[in-house]
């Protein structure tokens, strides 16, 4: 029997990634939200490996923090080893990584969700949303509670209609032996909404006291730990190790003799899983030529045996994964804690969605995180926090926050998604973005605080401590611009020590700076004036001095970049009315239906020509208004 159960100006459905930061942003924002999951234990579960950052993902994390969301505090509390990835290359590249404890990390943000005021957290199945004519109104719970909404935010995962593959073993299941969400397709279908097929998997979780660790690598964490949040001080902490380990011939024997039984090759499994992500037996049979596959087997956390053999997921029949992962440096002993798994689900076309991550279609729908067809927690959470954003920007009446994609990684993963759209779960990484040398993973909160601050989501506490690193930096790079270092003989003999040549001429210690032999900490024998500062500060101002001709270049093809992205398309334009553009490029369009010239010419199916021929057509039209605005004075 259904009941009325009460009204919300915003409803989240699921408390994944996704959407512990929408929830969590709409009711920072002053908005009454209700989170709803169909289990509380499942709140920020982290079903494959128990890690948050890493290559380009980091770059999200550092963005989200800055915003003003939540994960990058809850990794600092609970993780139990951190790394920082890619120091061999340049800072653009530079990614934090952190292995969490697994249960702790769902418990704190549980706490987190349910201390937040404007927040209710509630274990309850949505079965259907409520929309009439192409508005929401609500949701409906399998208890028949019924909860009135105008907004509801979509953070699903991985759990509509999912299914469970081990082999010839299939059946309805969620992520980690949880229950799926068997009922809400069927009413956005309904609705219009098109729903696609993806799949992704994961690792067997084996006993830490059944691997031989002696024929291992070990990994450690890194001795200086960086926190992932601008928000927490300096971190200690006694690191876990993670291990490398390798498969061997037999490994590969296990998986060809029995390939014929993969759900992947014997057309079990039909639907799309991810490309940069592969099973371990669709490593095998994809790259025959490659003998050994590295394999990382990871805690899950401080207290629990169970470990995580990261690289090594599969769907093959439990019987050949117990002897795939027994074949393997260290494992032969392996006892298998939690099966290997593939899972399949639903998800949108989010070529469906706005920029805003809003439904083009359904006013008051969003969609966040893997329902979206992307993959990770951490692109989750980074749909999360906007979809929340610009959840509790509708109900307030105002503009939705759009970053694009020279402001912010989240803005290039969203522009990517909406724009390009994805037939394979989509993953972040650092070569997606154009602009990868001004989205630095150390500068996030110096592009993003102040958008965040716009919106009303970051804290006064967040925004005195982003302006008083912002004001270290900028005054610290002003100084240096002003010191002048002469060719003295003292002078030259530092720089003779630090393998660099001597002055000619009065030099700027900012552009000595510069030298690639040199940088801002080598030379503090040449600044007696230097003040203490935090570490981060002086390596941001490192970094912004050897790299300024490089940045600048940047910033250029940026200002190139705005200038298509500012000239707006109007929403109801009709591009079948457009002669000259080709068939593909104005149903892609019209479609689409993109925000802006910079967005039109991102569209899969739209040429260059195709983009001269809509500005030809927006010219013309201008100059028609200017004209019938020019006649009615």
């Amino acid at each position: 029997m259904e009941y009325f159960a009460g009204e919300y100006d915003i409803i989240v459905i699921g408390a994944g990634h996704a959407g512990c930061e929408a929830g969590l942003a709409a009711a920072r924002m002053g908005c009454r939200t209700l989170m709803l999951t169909m289990n509380l234990d499942s709140v920020a579960l982290m079903p494959c490996n128990p890690n948050i950052g890493g290559t380009a993902k980091g770059h999200l994390v550092r963005e989200i923090d800055a915003l003003g969301g939540e994960m990058g505090i809850n990794i600092d509390h609970t993780f139990i080893q951190s790394r920082m990835l890619n120091t061999s290359k340049g800072p653009a590249v530079h990614s934090l990584r952190a292995q969490a404890d697994k249960r702790r990390y769902s418990e704190r943000l549980k706490h987190v969700i349910e201390l937040q005021e404007n927040l209710d957290l509630r274990q309850l199945e949505a079965v259907e949303i409520r929309i009439e004519e192409k508005k929401v109104q609500g949701v409906l719970t399998r208890n028949g509670a019924y909860y009135k909404a105008g907004i509801v935010v979509v953070a699903a995962g991985t759990y509509l209609k999912s299914r469970i593959i081990i082999g010839d073993v299939n059946y309805s299941g969620g992520p980690s032996g949880l229950y799926p969400a068997n009922y809400v397709s069927q009413g956005l279908e309904l609705n219009g909404v098109e729903l696609r097929r993806f799949k992704t998997g994961t690792p067997a979780r084996i006993s830490r006291r059944s691997v031989d660790f002696e024929r291992m690598a070990e990994q450690k964490g890194d001795e200086r730990i960086i926190p992932f949040s601008f928000m927490s001080g300096p971190l200690e902490k006694d690191q876990i190790s993670c291990w490398l380990t390798y498969t061997t011939e037999d490994t590969l024997k296990v998986i060809r003799e029995n390939i014929d039984r993969s759900p992947l090759y014997n057309g079990s499994i039909k639907s799309v899983g991810p490309r940069y992500c592969p099973s371990l037996e669709d490593k095998v049979m994809r790259f025959p030529d490659k003998e050994v596959h590295q394999i990382f087997i990871e805690p899950e956390g401080e207290n629990t045996e169970e470990m995580y053999v990261g690289g090594a997921s599969s769907s093959m029949p439990e019987d050949v994964q117990i002897r795939m992962y027994r074949s393997m440096v260290g494992l032969e002993n392996a006892e298998i804690l939690r099966t290997a798994y593939a899972i399949e689900y639903d998800c949108f076309n989010p070529e469906e969605l706005k920029l805003s991550l809003e439904f083009k279609s359904i006013e008051g729908l969003f969609g966040a995180g893997q329902i979206n067809g992307s993959s990770g927690y951490e692109e989750a959470a980074a749909q999360g926090i906007i979809a929340g954003i610009n959840a509790a920007l509708k109900c307030k009446g105002r503009d939705p926050l759009i970053l694009d994609r020279s402001e912010a990684y989240i803005g290039v993963l969203i522009d990517d998604l909406v724009t390009k759209g994805t037939n394979e779960p989509y993953r972040m990484m650092t070569s997606r973005s154009e602009y990868r040398l001004l989205l630095r993973q150390d500068n996030a909160d110096l592009r993003l605080t102040e958008l965040g601050r716009q919106a009303g989501l970051v804290s006064d506490e967040r925004y005195e401590r982003y302006t008083a690193r912002k004001k270290a930096i900028e005054d610290e790079i002003i100084r240096i611009k002003g010191i002048q270092v002469t060719g003295r003989k003292e002078t030259n003999e530092i720089l003779e020590e630090l393998g660099s040549s001597e002055l000619k001429k009065p030099t700027s210690l900012y552009e000595l700076i510069k030298r690639p032999e040199l940088d801002y900490f080598k030379v503090a024998a040449l600044d007696a004036e230097r003040a203490e500062l935090s570490l981060d500060v002086m390596e941001e101002v490192n970094t912004i001095s050897k790299y300024e001709g490089y940045i600048e270049k940047q910033l250029e093809q940026v200002n190139q970049f705005k200038k298509f992205e500012s000239r707006v398309i109007p929403a109801e334009l009709d591009y079948s009315m457009i002669k000259g553009l080709r068939l593909e490029a104005m149903q892609k369009l019209n479609k689409i239906k993109p925000a802006n010239i910079g967005q039109a010419s991102r569209v899969s199916g739209v040429s260059p020509a195709d983009i001269t021929v809509l500005l030809i057509y927006m010219e013309n039209f201008a100059k028609r208004d200017r004209g019938d605005q020019d006649g009615l004075l």
